[in-house]
């Protein structure tokens, strides 16, 4: 594969645009302030990343005070070794985690409230999570109601997490979801067939441990998945309504190396170091954007598809992703001429309304080369299926970040022209 070359990354521009002067001390008067318009909010996790760095999980835990971990893994995981590796690491620092794996892809309301019991029945402290983003979440549904009781799907939205939960450590297992460094948790709603995402900054675990070595484990078909989703994450950040100048070059450097070659040189070659390094990075970075900035209607859209077809999250992504863009573009399509550009895409004379169609089949494309269905009918979605979908679709929080409103309507026609 020829070396492509990559455009350099956004700028924010301070010393060409920030020429006023900055202001002095003020006399702040006994009223509420309100914080200025310009200013950027970032948080995340503490960050452990490189082969090996699975052996610092033992530590980790100590750190946060884990007497009697409790560690959620999935059944891939424990055939693969990696749950056994990382028990190994937890008990050579003198902790015996507790261990629960009875969990699915797309976790369940049911499933984490199950985990739930089996945490309180063992006494256990610190959560950690081996695993893809279902572990991941499942475990965040573990501390929320470790800390606040009741039913999981009580806290879905923004911002209801009202108390305390116990530290977390999160080794994420594959490339693309972000979990391991984000305040977001999405459970299935199994009786309504939706997928609830719970947005709380209780939720940013304390630690990652991202350790590349686990991902040469990922079928190819995860590996394609996660890969689109963070894509997705990055584009959707960088766009969101939400974004600030800490979270942009973050979701830029993930697009790039995303489409530098890792994605598809990871799936040929599943245990060369370097594709799956830079899958590990542009899932982390993204991840630490998104958190930040939330996403928007691809993520939104694609929620309730997963929740009523069980269907993997991330291809949903690659199929949504480029009718978005599209749709988004309409009202801005300048937004997307750096992305555009960090794809390798050429943008310099060329109108942004063309750069940002031209990202839109790029993605699109992207998805071809990886396997992905063209539409959602290869994955059971009818026309019957429409109105409910956008319903919901118009209830999720990442809605509230897209960078162009969207009626009920409009998300309808989304939804029929990616069938």
């Amino acid at each position: 594969m020829a070396e492509q070359k990559v455009p350099a990354l956004y700028s924010c521009s301070y010393l060409e645009e920030g020429q006023e002067e900055l202001a002095g001390p003020q006399v702040v008067a006994l009223r509420k302030v309100h914080p200025p318009p310009s200013l950027a909010k970032f948080h995340t996790s503490e960050i452990l990343f490189g082969p090996g760095a699975l052996a610092e999980l033992g530590h980790c835990a100590l750190r946060l005070g884990a007497r009697r971990p409790f560690l959620v893994t999935d059944p891939g995981l424990i055939e693969a070794g990696w749950a056994d590796e990382a028990i190994g690491y937890l008990r050579l620092t003198g902790i015996h985690p507790v261990t629960w794996d009875d969990i699915t892809p797309n976790p369940k309301d049911h499933e984490v409230e199950a985990a739930y019991e089996c945490y309180m029945e063992a006494g256990s402290d610190v959560i950690l999570a081996v695993g893809g983003g279902s572990c991941i979440d499942a475990a965040k549904g573990v501390a929320i109601l470790s800390g606040n009781g009741g039913r999981i799907l009580d806290y879905g939205g923004i911002d209801q997490v009202p108390n305390p939960i116990p530290p977390m450590v999160m080794a994420p297992s594959t490339g693309g979801t972000g979990a391991d460094v984000t305040q977001v948790s999405v459970i299935t709603d199994t009786a309504n067939l939706v997928k609830v995402a719970i947005l709380s900054r209780t939720l940013v675990p304390e630690i990652s441990v991202t350790d590349p070595r686990l991902l040469i484990t990922m079928p190819d078909e995860l590996a394609a998945a996660t890969g689109l989703d963070a894509l997705t994450h990055a584009i959707e950040s960088f766009v969101s309504r939400a974004h600030n100048v800490l979270t942009d070059n973050h979701a830029l450097h993930a697009v790039r190396l995303i489409a530098g070659g890792a994605l598809l040189r990871s799936i040929e070659q599943p245990k060369l170091a370097g594709p799956r390094l830079a899958m590990a990075q542009a899932s982390l970075e993204a991840g630490m954007a998104f958190s930040n900035t939330i996403l928007g209607a691809t993520h939104a859209m694609s929620h309730q598809v997963g929740g009523l077809l069980d269907a993997p999250h991330g291809t949903l992504n690659g199929i949504l992703l480029p009718h978005v863009i599209r749709f988004n573009a309409e009202a801005d399509p300048a937004r997307f001429v750096p992305l555009a550009a960090a794809a390798g895409l050429p943008t310099e004379s060329v109108p942004a309304e063309e750069v940002a169609l031209e990202f839109a089949e790029w993605t699109r494309q992207l998805a071809d080369s990886v396997g992905v269905p063209r539409g959602l009918s290869a994955l059971g979605v009818t026309e019957q299926h429409v109105s409910s979908l956008a319903r919901t679709t118009l209830s999720d929080a990442n809605m509230t970040t897209n960078p162009r409103d969207a009626t009920a309507s409009d998300i309808e026609a989304l939804f029929y022209a990616a069938l």
